[in-house]
């Protein structure tokens, strides 16, 4: 393995550890489809042990996703794995992770445990794992700030366990790049059966030093698998990026000297549909999948540019999937082109209902909008995966007037449990005013802590693409709403988010 670099995508599971960033097991689906056209090594696509919903979209991913491993993450305990393993029998190639904290602060203030029965909890727990499946990763939380020599211990019985991957995770995002490689180096070194397992890195981004870290972690540690997520989501300041790896080690192939399985054509692709279907807006000048990522404003930039794009550009914009950032389909298009784009952007739709369903609505939006990009048929079946026909809310028409010096006003109609409602208020704005008619029929008491709106293609045509984030008694949840009317895709968002509220699943929080 020494030439080669496995990128292990924890997108579904950690990266769903965001506030509000939680997924249907459908939209996780459809991401996971995503991440194999990618290529992905390895998909951790939750934390089956945590609820339903998690391990119903493990075992969904584990049925249908065949050319990647799927992993699921559980806990050091006999029932978390047996449940891991319950949902990855479907699996063409399957992997539980299982992890226990090993830092003195983790081991004494969050489990209650001495330092030998956490070494005697993990050692049982591969035992376990291994014994339901072939491939057993183990993770030391809090490794990092782990005694070295206990944690030498705990490594060197987990490999005579059976474990196959060893992930050294900075769980809390403290760790600098020279002394995290030479941190991992030293594990290596010290444990006499290092050679038996593959070495992994998970790298938080709290210090803003996530991708410096893990790529410190291969270069100078010698491990051989990234942990990572699309966008760099996660909890806090986030995860290391999946496309700043991959295109850092890809680009700068003379340092690392690495091979990757990773198809970089799909990455813009996979990070506007993680985007889309979470809320998390990409920052313009963010590495890689930036909407400013390959733009040159500077006169100088652009005349080298123009004379030779390597003056300054190191990667091409096309290689990484911008080149798909084009016009595909318009009003004339036909059921066929629509159904063959949709496979193209790696969308899977189960049943021709459910196709016909989405291409009324991609016949409606093309009707008040002349050119349709891919960007829009994502936003189209993103939220079109979010409605179900059991939510509580659904939208069904809107009205508002604003005029300089007059009271904003707005009339909304939308279904509650299926019966159509009419609500009327005032407000500051049009949107504030459609918002509050909403809120004054339903009295969630839910505090709105974020509204973004973020245009999805660009022009002034363009759909615009609404996040609302709500927060109830201590449970965030995200709304997304698109329509070439903000106000009716800011009023779509509130009411995605109230029925995220509405349905609510305990969750069982995981290894950060």
């Amino acid at each position: 393995m020494a030439d080669k670099l496995i990128i292990f995508d924890t997108t579904l599971r950690d990266g769903e550890q965001s506030p509000g960033a939680s997924m249907t097991k459908d939209e996780k689906l459809r991401i996971a489809r995503q991440l194999e056209r990618l290529k992905v090594d390895v998909i951790e696509a939750g934390f089956a042990a945590s609820s339903n919903g998690d391990f119903d979209a493990v075992q969904l991913i584990a049925n249908n996703i065949k050319d990647s491993t799927i992993c699921s993450l559980s806990r050091a305990n006999d029932r978390d794995i047996a449940r891991a393993a319950e949902a990855l029998k479907g699996a063409n190639s399957a992997r539980i992770h299982t992890f226990i904290a090993t830092s003195a602060l983790h081991m004494e203030k969050k489990l209650r445990m001495t330092p030998e029965q956490v070494l005697e909890q993990a050692k049982q727990s591969v035992r376990f794992a291994r014994n339901l499946v072939a491939d057993v990763e183990f993770s030391p939380e809090d490794g990092y700030r782990s005694d070295v020599d206990f944690l030498c211990r705990v490594l060197e019985a987990v490999i005579n366990e059976g474990a196959t991957t060893l992930n050294i995770p900075d769980t809390v995002g403290y760790a600098v790049p020279e002394l995290y490689g030479n941190f991992i180096k030293t594990l290596r070194e010290r444990v006499p059966n290092s050679d038996k397992a593959i070495w992994s890195v998970h790298c938080h981004n709290d210090l803003g030093m996530a991708v410096a870290n893990s790529l410190a972690g291969v270069k100078i540690g010698g491990a051989r698998q990234i942990e990572c997520t699309i966008n760099g989501l996660g909890e806090r300041a986030g995860n290391c990026s999946l496309e700043e790896v991959v295109m850092a080690v890809r680009t700068r192939r003379d340092y690392f000297g690495l091979d990757l399985n990773i198809d970089p054509v799909h990455i813009v692709a996979a990070s506007r549909m993680v985007s889309q279907t979470t809320g998390f807006v990409v920052q313009p000048n963010k590495a890689v999948v930036g909407a400013n990522a390959f733009a040159h404003a500077s006169g100088i930039h652009q005349d080298g540019v123009l004379k030779a794009r390597d003056t300054y550009e190191i990667m091409r914009a096309e290689d990484v999937g911008w080149s798909a950032n084009k016009i595909v389909l318009g009003k004339l298009s036909g059921r066929n082109a629509f159904k063959q784009r949709l496979q193209d952007l790696g969308v899977s739709l189960d049943s021709e209902q459910e196709i016909n369903h989405a291409f009324a609505k991609f016949k409606e939006l093309a009707d008040r909008k002349s050119e349709i990009f891919d960007e829009d048929i994502l936003a189209l079946v993103s939220e079109e995966s979010v409605a179900a026909d059991n939510d509580e809310f659904a939208f069904v028409s809107l009205s508002q007037r604003s005029e300089t010096g007059e009271k904003p006003s707005a009339s909304i109609v939308f279904t509650v449990q299926g019966q159509e409602v009419k609500s009327e208020s005032e407000g500051n704005g049009p949107v504030d005013a459609s918002l509050k008619a909403i809120e004054s029929h339903v009295k969630s008491g839910a505090e709105m802590v974020l509204y973004s709106v973020n245009a999805i293609s660009g022009s002034t045509e363009s759909q615009g693409e609404v996040t609302v984030r709500l927060q109830n008694s201590g449970r965030v949840v995200n709304g997304v709403g698109s329509d070439p009317d903000i106000v009716v895709a800011s009023a779509k968002a509130y009411l995605s988010a109230l029925n995220k509220l509405h349905s609510k699943a305990d969750r069982v929080a995981a290894q950060g």
